[in-house]
């Protein structure tokens, strides 16, 4: 069966705010985002999103639903992670602004409709990500530094400066995301995707400096394994959208090392080219090869 076409926005903005064990903080955060937009004059639906919570954070959601007349909870009824989350909010948004933040208190949402007003005021952008000034999540002493080096290779890959890779916070047009909400992997690295799925496709996205506070609970973030998947999903989706850019480098370096290899083994061994210097070559080729057909699918494919 087909999928069914998504339906027209009928709000400004719809917020989506995945929720996992935040039982002691939610409400606190729904009421700062709700007398945020509520003083803005944009039309706005608050889509909460239970993430299988094992504590009572549903349980609280349900008894605080009725006080806020924008809000609308949809409760999962198995852990899918914020990706997840984030991915199935995006497609059931009724508004054409679609925006994602955190339930931890870290972010300032308050701040939220300077996001909208400034999507509604710039029409040449498609997406406006909050770039942290500071960083005050746990491992600090690690995460700085790997998210640096992260960083850097999104920006050499995408051909573009990028302030903050993943940050939590941001707001994008909804029709321009739709073809890519697909690829949004479950865990944190959703937010590093849809940044690299807009600027792979030339979409603008610019940045608004904000202040990042300590998170209220427990971190859901663990270093090696998040990190480990925020690299490969900044691979993957260059790779998906230009594989050229990240084979031909590659194969171009193995074929010169090889022919250098070559040369150097003719007039070592009397015109003789050793194994070494063939497999290079031959690698060289084939990830070339491989590059150009990726890409002749790419530029094939109707996204």
């Amino acid at each position: 069966m087909a999928p069914k076409p998504p339906e027209p926005a009928t709000l400004d903005v719809t917020i989506v705010l995945p929720c996992y064990n935040e039982q002691t903080h939610v409400v606190e955060e729904i009421e700062r985002i709700t007398k945020a937009m509520d003083s803005s004059g944009f039309s706005y639906e608050l889509l909460v999103i239970d993430d299988k919570s094992t504590d009572s954070t549903l349980a609280v959601l349900r008894e605080a639903e009725p006080r806020f007349p924008h809000m609308r909870l949809m409760a999962f009824q198995r852990n899918g992670g914020s990706g997840t989350a984030r991915r199935i909010g995006s497609q059931e948004a009724r508004g054409g602004i679609v925006v994602w933040t955190d339930a931890d208190m870290s972010y300032p949402n308050e701040r939220i409709p300077e996001f909208v007003a400034y999507l509604r005021d710039n029409e040449h952008v498609d997406q406006v990500v909050g770039a942290r000034t500071t960083e005050q999540g746990s491992h600090k002493a690690l995460r700085v530094p790997a998210k640096w080096a992260i960083r850097k290779v999104a920006e050499v890959l995408a051909g573009t400066k990028i302030p903050d890779l993943n940050s939590g916070l941001r707001a994008f047009r909804k029709s321009v995301s739709l073809p890519y909400l697909r690829l949004l992997p479950p865990g944190f690295s959703c937010v590093t995707t849809i940044t690299l799925a807009f600027l792979s496709n030339q979409h603008q996205v610019d940045y608004l400096p904000i202040e990042y506070s300590k998170r209220s609970g427990t971190s859901k973030f663990h270093f090696v394994r998040d990190a480990y998947r925020y690299i490969l999903q900044v691979l993957r989706m260059v790779v998906y959208f230009n594989p050229i850019k990240v084979l031909m480098p590659l194969a171009l370096f193995l074929f010169g090392l090889g022919a250098v290899k070559a040369i150097v083994d003719i007039f070592q061994y009397y015109f003789r080219i050793t194994t070494n210097a063939m497999l290079l070559i031959v690698t060289g080729l084939i990830i070339a090869a491989v590059a150009l057909l990726a890409d002749l699918i790419v530029r094939s494919r109707a996204d």
